[in-house]
């Protein structure tokens, strides 16, 4: 590949730079003459994806206590669901200045909100995501990103290098991986690097829960823009189950390891057919992780009915148990547990977004944003191809999942069967989808 292009808006990522010994690490921010001085300055707010992630985000970003802050554009793939926002903010209108003409529907249209604000949020799917905040930094924008960052190599390697463009020009970067913000995972962490477990040795991941919505096709319809209306059964524009949800938990093992995964190997599957609902993800995977040093976690996530949900992170360590919120030692001994204030850490993260960027605070999750949503694509590939995948030759590879020219009238990277269906990846064919020349 290529150096990237130099030009914000075109919708590809096809020319995204390799990296090389990539790591999880934070650069230091830099000043620049852009960085906006501590002061009660109006931050005008846009917002690009009007689903229920991002009308949250939304209202959470305008419910910052102390700042000063107004929604000024808005942008979604359909014109319909721009309403769901505006009536979630209804009751907000000082805080509101949302014209018509600033009210922009389609897939260029998050261009277009670039124009009228600081602080952009992006929560359309997630496939989008590494061209939204390329566009995003390249204008100037502070950054409130939804989780996960990628679907494939490409859109990771994309991330991490504007994540570097990010601390050059001193932008702000929030990714809703929003444990990072709540208390009880903060309070733990830091009894964990204080040594009260001693090396953490392995641990478990869950998000094991009931099945996801489905969302079905309007008869006016064409296939992209069928797909995009149901984007959560597609692998081009949510990389499954295992990164839009998952990565929260595989994030956490990343995070309290304080390491990226070496590898990964598992199985996964399609137990759950519904009639009539069509989907190209799994709705199971079963991952082993393995971790520098020997060190192993086991990951689980799925999505159908019956069984015991059970949505958790623990860790084994040398001297003691690690559940977040306790630690124990092996004769059952509680060593410590939490009980302080636990405030909402959705809210917690623009709070903070807010701060950093009043008060010129280093604030870049790009990084581990992108490489915990990569170690989720590494896992999803792992069972899709049922053999072994190393990190980093999986970040090198020409792995890009997004169409290369986006409009209504493209063909997406997968079309249904003449009954409708669409193929499911399987270990005995399964390819990695490449950059078309």
């Amino acid at each position: 590949m290529t150096t990237p292009r130099t030009d914000t808006f075109l919708p590809s990522r096809r020319n995204a730079l390799k990296l090389a010994g990539v790591t999880g690490g934070t650069l230091a921010s830099m000043r620049s003459v852009h960085a906006q001085s501590p002061s009660t300055e109006q931050i005008r707010i846009g917002l690009v994806g009007c689903g229920g992630r991002g009308t949250g985000a939304l209202t959470q970003a305008l419910s910052v206590e102390g700042s000063n802050v107004k929604v000024t554009a808005v942008a979604d793939a359909f014109e319909s669901n721009i309403d769901r926002t505006l009536r979630a903010i209804s009751k907000m209108e000082d805080k509101v200045d949302l014209p018509k003409e600033r009210q922009f529907h389609g897939l260029d249209a998050y261009q277009k909100v670039l124009e009228h604000c600081d602080l952009v949020i992006l929560a359309t799917p997630p496939g989008f995501r590494p061209t939204h905040f390329e566009a995003a930094i390249n204008a100037g924008k502070h950054v409130f990103m939804e989780k996960p960052v990628c679907v494939d190599s490409a859109g990771a390697r994309l991330v991490l290098e504007v994540a570097k463009k990010a601390d050059e020009t001193n932008r702000k970067v929030v990714v809703g991986l929003q444990r990072h913000y709540q208390n009880t995972y903060r309070e733990t962490i830091k009894r964990v690097r204080d040594g009260m477990a001693g090396e953490i040795i392995g641990g478990q991941v869950y998000w094991n829960g009931s099945g996801i919505w489905y969302r079905k096709r309007n008869p006016d319809m064409n296939e992209m823009q069928f797909q995009v209306h149901n984007w959560y059964h597609f692998n081009w524009l949510c990389g499954d189950h295992i990164c839009e949800q998952h990565v929260h938990n595989i994030d956490i093992a990343n995070w309290f390891l304080d390491m990226l995964p070496e590898s990964a190997f598992g199985v996964g599957g399609k137990q759950n057919r519904i009639p009539g609902q069509p989907s190209e993800i799994y709705d199971h995977h079963a991952v082993n992780f393995a971790y520098p040093n020997g060190v192993r976690i086991a990951s689980q996530c799925r999505q159908f009915p019956g069984g015991k949900n059970r949505v958790d992170e623990e860790f084994q360590g040398t001297k003691a148990f690690v559940k977040i919120g306790q630690i124990t030692d092996y004769s059952g001994k509680v060593l410590w547990k939490s009980e302080g204030p636990n405030p909402n850490p959705y809210q917690v993260e623009h709070d903070e977004l807010h701060d950093a960027i009043r008060n010129d605070k280093p604030l870049n999750n790009a990084y581990y944003g992108a490489t915990s949503s990569f170690s989720a694509v590494l896992a999803r590939t792992a069972t899709y191809s049922g053999k072994p995948q190393a990190y980093s030759d999986l970040l090198a590879a020409d792995f890009n999942l997004m169409p290369e020219n986006l409009t209504w009238d493209s063909t997406p990277p997968v079309v249904p069967d003449k009954d409708g269906n669409y193929p499911l990846p399987m270990p005995a064919s399964y390819k990695l989808q490449q950059t078309v020349a």
